[in-house]
């Protein structure tokens, strides 16, 4: 669809510049003089053909919606209209891949539809929860404050995301470093060595000859090692990505004993924080467990969840089937009741989540330093059993020379 420029003149006699998607010229005199706008001039706009690596690949991330959310609540609170919050962002936004779903956004909303109905026709890159508190800002009026609880709540996920991948950083770079040298001694080293005792007529010890059958393996067959690597890792994703394996993933994370208490502590600070985000902006009880249970990342506890909304809509409290799920801390359910009781439910619970966030740094710092001396012992073992294959034909020299 091209895009065309237009010079407009407003009610009041100022001009205003700037670029519209439609099917042709007529379409974009209609839209301005839809926005009571004097149309002065109008013409397809000819941008930059150019195919950028991040159009195509770049990844919207949770960041990136929290810089969206911080950004519109500022322009909104300056009194800034919603169309004018869209053209700004979409110019000065740096992920161009965001930037062109931003201006889509802007164009239907120009159009004549809602900031959340623009948003939904963009569902792959705008999370549910964000689509919805902005449907309800709209209905409230209150959309600037949302917007100030959603860029809130997004720094706070992108936080936690961001020490989770900074706790996982120092193990897959050890486990990396540590393929590589097991790599540089089965196919480099330990060759050398092994034709050096063959020369010399010993008979190789077990554990050497097992070595040398993997080094031959790697040097010869490292093709077959490559495409396996590649297929294993491509059917991890898939399955994991399955209803089977999301569900057996939940599972797993429940079960590995160091992973179950930082999993159980993650679900409930994003659990408790969504819930209070969406209460407190006056989205009722009901649709917010029907949309928090889409965030938890984790189809046991979705499932508890959607269990839990259906109990309420009986009459029963929530503190009841939450607890019932097994998941969530005593601390956790006991905290809901109390809110229930007291009516502030929104309240505890964001206390409960900035608990929980505390607790998610604490149990990633522990979880860090138990894995890595464990990353360290299991190198030194690979590392030490190859070590030991080949300094054991150099002992059985030595014994065939004292002979």
């Amino acid at each position: 669809m091209p895009s065309f420029k237009y010079t407009a003149i407003d009610k009041n006699g100022k001009k205003i510049d700037g670029k519209y998607t439609a099917n042709s010229k007529e379409e974009v005199l209609s839209m301005l003089r839809q926005n009571k706008l004097y149309p002065v001039k109008v013409e397809e706009y000819i941008g930059s053909r150019e195919i950028r690596f991040s159009d195509i690949f770049g990844k919207i991330k949770i960041k990136d919606i929290a810089v969206f959310c911080r950004q519109f609540y500022t322009l909104l609170n300056a009194g800034v209209t919603i169309i004018n919050c869209l053209d700004i962002l979409r110019v000065q936004t740096e992920n161009k891949k965001f930037a062109k779903i931003i201006g889509n956004i802007h164009d239907d909303v120009q159009k004549g539809l809602t900031f959340s109905e623009a948003l939904k026709k963009q569902k792959d890159t705008f999370p549910d929860l964000l689509i919805n508190m902005i449907e309800a800002g709209e209905v409230s009026g209150n959309l600037d404050v949302i917007m100030e609880r959603m860029a809130f709540h997004y720094e706070k996920e992108n936080k936690i995301n961001n020490k989770i991948k900074g706790a996982m950083a120092y193990p897959i770079i050890l486990s990396m470093v540590a393929i590589n040298v097991v790599i540089f001694l089965l196919t480099f080293v330990m060759p050398t060595f092994v034709g050096m005792f063959e020369s010399s007529g010993v008979q190789l010890p077990l554990p050497t000859r097992i070595l040398l059958g993997v080094s031959n393996s790697i040097k010869n067959y490292w093709y077959i090692y490559f495409m396996t690597l590649i297929v294993m890792i491509y059917g991890i994703i898939k399955y994991t990505k399955s209803d089977r394996g999301k569900k057996f993933w939940g599972i797993i994370k429940f079960r590995i004993p160091v992973i179950k208490g930082l999993n159980q502590k993650i679900i409930t600070s994003r659990f408790t924080r969504t819930l209070s985000t969406l209460l407190s902006s006056g989205v009722p009880l009901i649709q917010s467990l029907e949309i928090v249970s889409k965030i938890v990342g984790n189809v046991i506890v979705e499932k508890g969840i959607l269990e839990a909304k259906e109990e309420v809509r009986k009459g029963i409290d929530l503190a009841t089937p939450i607890k019932n799920i097994g998941v969530f801390p005593p601390m956790a359910t006991s905290m809901i009741k109390i809110g229930e009781e007291s009516g502030s439910l929104d309240e505890i619970l964001e206390k409960t989540a900035n608990f929980y966030d505390e607790e998610v740094e604490t149990a990633l710092e522990q979880f860090t330093k138990l894995l890595e001396p464990l990353m360290i012992v299991v190198m030194a073992v690979i590392v030490g059993f190859i070590v030991i294959a080949m300094v054991l034909p150099m002992f059985d020299m030595m014994n065939t020379i004292d002979i």
